[in-house]
């Protein structure tokens, strides 16, 4: 398992690493570049050799976790891990123990991470809840809403960012990340505002740090359009790419297995396609959001 952007590598990954090529290298150079104290490999080293009861018992321990987490298909974190091995193995562990263990394992559970925070702590811009709830609109372009959700696939995230026009539900703009920032938000907007007369076009989002952001709503008071947010830690004031999400996620995404992020940048691809296209909405007399547009527009 590699270590993250940025992160550096465990020191037992380090001396695995100068084990592998002592035979070949002297230990000393090896040492020196992974940044490591020659006496502290050593040590490691005997340890291997000479494992001490407690050593073993982790490794045995180690075991289980794996078998929990292959069985489960990675949804237990190490609390429920814990209660695990004492019904299934009748084994009491201290739950620090199994979080180190886990964590020497490069394991932890799939669901319900904590994001990433990608923002800056710059003052933030709020604006009033113009939108209200007033989920209908009776033109094109003018009223959206955007918001943004992650996409977990083989422990990693994608992010997809995402504005939506609530005339005809139709996902006018998306951008694909590895990062849940300002860019990615600016991106989208960029793609959505292109070769369309979005003055005084309503954009509603949440409080998150990039809708807050100056360059955000800077950028769309260039744009001559009304910046609309949700209050605090209220989802419903988003209900409308909130749904959308949620489509996504129980038609689409929790129906794969991704095994990469081409894969996965594939399907999403090929579902916001379908839903803009063909997959039909009882709200719009059961036509897709774009046969809804078109047949309008005609």
């Amino acid at each position: 398992m590699g270590t993250a952007k940025g992160e550096e590598p465990k020191v037992e990954y380090k001396y695995i690493t100068i084990e592998r090529l002592a035979d070949k290298y002297s230990v000393s150079m090896l040492c020196a570049l992974a940044n490591v104290c020659r006496s502290s490999y050593y040590k490691w080293l005997r340890s291997k050799q000479n494992p001490s009861p407690k050593k073993l018992e982790d490794e045995a321990i180690k075991e289980k976790i794996m078998e929990c987490h292959r069985r489960l298909k990675g949804i237990y974190g190490y609390l429920r891990v814990r209660v695990w091995l004492q019904r299934i193995y009748g084994l009491t562990v201290n739950h620090k123990r199994v979080y180190r263990l886990m964590k020497a394992l490069g394991i932890r559970s799939t669901i319900r991470r904590k994001k990433p925070y990608f923002g800056s702590k710059e003052a933030m811009v709020k604006s009033d809840n113009v939108l209200n709830r007033e989920f209908r609109a009776s033109s094109p372009n003018q009223k959206w809403v955007t918001d943004i959700t992650f996409l977990p696939y083989n422990q990693k995230n994608l992010y997809l960012s995402a504005v939506l026009d609530i005339y005809n539900n139709e996902i006018i703009a998306y951008r694909i990340g590895k990062r849940n920032d300002l860019n990615l938000v600016l991106e989208t907007v960029q793609q959505a505002t292109y070769k369309r007369k979005v003055k005084k076009t309503l954009l509603h989002s949440d409080q998150g740090f990039q809708y807050t952001h100056k360059t955000y709503n800077r950028t769309l008071k260039l744009k001559k359009m009304v910046v609309s947010m949700s209050r605090k830690g209220n989802c419903w004031d988003n209900a409308c790419i909130e749904s959308f999400f949620g489509h996504l996620k129980s038609e689409c995404f929790h129906l794969h297995t991704f095994e990469s992020e081409e894969q996965l940048i594939q399907v999403i691809e090929q579902y916001i396609h379908f839903y803009n296209n063909e997959r039909f909405q009882k709200k719009l007399n059961n036509l897709s959001p774009v046969e809804f547009r078109t047949k309008v527009a005609s």
